[in-house]
């Protein structure tokens, strides 16, 4: 059982700047803290083995135990202003398209606290149709029911009003698009018998409301997505709604709007702005999707840029989550003496151990050795705290066995609200678009398998035996700064999985090779989903699953552009910028019951490539053995494709075969299904390992395989695969031009 974790609210450091670590000991117990350079993070079975230097720093220590809270779900909130005191009679109304209308109580739009059961709100009741609620905050309550189930993924137009000097309460559930199935359009009215309380906290809420008095918990989530929020200050006749619905607020309403919402405003960034001369603006919290298509959608444009006026809503759901928020335990400054590296603040205590990982890069300005990891911190980000193994039915049939639940997956299925990965689905079934660090992420450290992270120290540990110096770099650093981040360093090296790239990202890495830079891409299924990080909220990102690739979720049509930045989502390949024009080769298949070997090929024999396989001698086969599956081509399988744009020139000096019936071709390289589609029966089933020159003296090598990292250290790194990937990288630190 998990009761010590953590995380932190920088990944990437240089000496000097400083990192907060944010810890919850569930049973307040108190623990020991320090920091640790990670060598290798492979405890499994036949692996390297795990190892980690302790290295002293100020942080050093006993730190008393808390438990710090995770509070889920999105919503906007808007401050409490003057503009909410003394409102007798108002009118709430919005278009709304529910995704779990049947799930229990959801609030749409209100002033309204739980606890006491005071104020208004406009919300789904336990039945799945709308209702409107009254409470005086002394015990009293009314409510009007629309008494009509909703259905799921149709838009309805809802509104509720209430009129103090009469006692009236009206509620009108309509679906824009009625008919058999769907309903019709639904009208109550009678006297209420309680007016709505002034008393309390006057916080107006969308997609939410407060569970407490002082507003600290925030509860009643709603699924689906909402368009044109409207407050107004007086009970609105039917007609006077129907003016309410347009963009602009018409002359004769002006007086009355206490607030008029415009979704489609700002929507890469993390403002409800509100049009009406109030200018109450709102927070949108737990980052909500953005840039969806509203209830006026007509399909003539895709791209929320062209037509903001049309994506005018925002997708709500009770299990997002941007930022955990919790408080600081301990703080660390970078020392000038920590060299650039993997560390993780470890912790001890609480019957439980936790690593935290971080990357510390060299001081501004310097570097300290000619090759540079780079660390997949946005692959991290795309499968945090995945659960899809537990919650997909065809798991096991993929995997080819029994999907067996480690500690931390039942962990996050005991204790929902750790936030989901780029594979899940949120509660409602629609997929997630947005992932953070900005909260402990279970899968994210060391001794948890062979994947992503974890797997990526089987570099570390290679280069640590064979002595070779290097500096470490990160997804986000590439971002941010570009080609600057990288152009000082002869090689870049990446781990097994670099999947996901913004396009600064690309744009750098196609500089770098332009003047003469070194790449050794040592993985498969890299550079494969183009993504965006928002630019003002750090430590999250962004992914649209377009059409096409290997898709565990679908993002729907029309939604495909990116909301932080507009760019269209999805594959490289499909953007025009396949894999295999920035290192050779793309994503071809996937199996995940075994792994096979590579078998050397005639352009292996070229002279070009003799440096590659000195010290190989007569071996044919390459890499029959590894920690990962137990070969060194396996998992996810890049290959090379001249119409795809691998070079011309490029030498595939082996080739994968052997692979399993479990194994299949991608969906992109599939124009429709047939049954020969395996490993078993399909040569297009296999991963090129390939090398070739690029301007300036530069060249990319690559493995084609997320195994062959795990086939490094076998036989104490005495092996074909360690020796043609150290060939390759001393050739690569030699200045002399390929």
């Amino acid at each position: 059982m998990r009761t010590l974790f953590g995380y932190s609210d920088q990944i990437s450091a240089r000496p000097g700047d400083t990192i907060n670590f944010k810890i919850s000991s569930l049973n307040g117990k108190p623990y020991q803290a320090d920091i640790v350079r990670l060598i290798c993070g492979d405890d499994s079975p036949g692996g390297p083995g795990f190892k980690e230097t302790p290295v002293p720093t100020a942080i050093a220590g006993e730190y008393a135990g808390r438990e710090q809270p995770i509070y889920d779900g999105s919503y906007v909130t808007v401050p409490h202003t003057g503009a909410f005191d003394n409102i007798f009679s108002f009118t709430l109304q919005a278009f709304i398209w529910p995704t779990t209308p049947d799930k229990g109580r959801q609030a749409l739009l209100g002033i309204w606290c739980a606890d006491d059961e005071n104020g208004f709100e406009l919300f789904i009741d336990d039945h799945g149709s709308t209702a409107l609620c009254l409470g005086d905050g002394r015990g009293t309550v009314d409510i009007l029911r629309a008494e009509t189930p909703m259905i799921a993924r149709e838009w309805y137009f809802v509104a509720a009003a209430f009129d103090a000097d009469s006692g009236e309460m009206r509620l009108y559930q309509e679906p824009l698009n009625p008919g058999p199935g769907i309903g019709t359009e639904m009208a109550v009215q009678r006297s209420a018998s309680v007016a709505p309380s002034q008393r309390g906290a006057t916080v107006f809420l969308m997609a939410a409301h407060n569970v407490d008095l002082d507003g600290s918990v925030i509860g009643g989530h709603y699924n689906g997505k909402i368009d044109r929020p409207r407050l107004a200050n007086k009970s609105l006749s039917r007609a006077e709604m129907e003016a309410a619905k347009s963009a602009t607020i018409p002359d004769a309403l002006r007086s009355h709007m206490v607030g008029w919402w415009n979704f489609s405003r700002d929507i890469s960034g993390t403002c409800a702005t509100d049009i009406s001369p109030n200018r109450l603006h709102g927070e949108i919290v737990n980052l909500p999707t953005r840039g969806m298509r509203g209830h006026n959608w007509t399909g003539r444009e895709h791209s929320w840029r062209h037509a903001p006026e049309e994506y005018g809503a925002i997708h709500f759901h009770d299990d997002d989550l941007y930022d955990a928020g919790w408080q600081t335990d301990f703080s660390l400054t970078i020392p000038e003496s920590m060299a650039s590296g993997v560390y993780c603040a470890r912790l001890r205590g609480a019957g439980d151990e936790e690593r935290i990982p971080f990357f510390v890069r060299p001081p501004a300005g310097k570097i300290t050795a000619d090759a540079v990891l780079l660390i997949s911190t946005a692959t991290y980000m795309a499968y945090a705290n995945m659960q899809w193994s537990m919650n997909t039915i065809f798991a096991e049939p993929k995997g080819g066995g029994i999907t067996v639940l480690g500690r931390d997956d039942v962990f996050l299925q005991e204790n929902p609200g750790y936030g989901l990965s780029l594979y899940d689905k949120h509660s409602d079934q629609t997929g997630v678009c947005y992932t953070s660090r900005l909260r402990p992420i279970f899968n994210m450290r060391p001794k948890t398998g062979v994947w992503s992270f974890n797997a990526d120290t089987h570099v570390t540990d290679w280069l640590e035996k064979i002595g070779q110096g290097f500096d470490v770099v990160t997804d986000e650093d590439i971002h941010q700064e570009g080609l600057a981040a990288i152009e000082p360093y002869r090689v870049v090296i990446t781990g097994a999985h670099p999947e996901y790239w913004t396009t600064p990202m690309w744009d750098a890495m196609v500089a770098y090779q332009g003047q003469g830079g070194r790449l050794m891409y040592l993985g498969g299924n890299g550079f494969y989903w183009r993504i965006a990080y928002h630019d003002a909220l750090p430590g999250v990102l962004e992914l649209r699953r377009a059409e096409g690739g290997m898709r565990y979720q679908t993002t729907e049509p029309g939604e495909y552009h990116q909301s932080f930045n507009g760019e269209l989502g999805g594959l490289w390949r499909r953007l025009g910028a396949p894999p295999n024009t920035l290192v050779g080769a793309g994503t071809v298949g996937t199996g995940f019951d075994s792994a096979s070997y590579y078998r050397r090929t005639e352009d292996s024999h070229d002279p070009r490539a003799t440096f590659i396989f000195e010290g190989v001698g007569d071996d044919e086969m390459i890499g029959d053995f590894g920690s990962l599956l137990g070969g060194a081509a396996g998992v996810e399988l890049d290959g090379a494709n001249r119409k795809l744009g691998t070079p011309p020139h490029a030498l595939v000096v082996a080739r994968s075969e052997g692979h399993s019936q479990l194994y299949f071709l991608c969906p992109e390289e599939t124009p429709f299904h047939h049954p020969v589609m395996s490993g078993a029966e399909n040569p297009r089933v296999r991963a090129d390992l390939l090398f070739y020159e690029t301007p300036a003296g530069g060249g990319v090598f690559t493995t084609g395989s997320i195994s062959w990292c795990a086939s490094l250290a076998h036989d104490d790194y005495e092996n074909n695969v360690a020796r043609i990937t150290g060939n390759v990288l001393q050739r690569f630190l030699d200045p002399e031009p390929l």
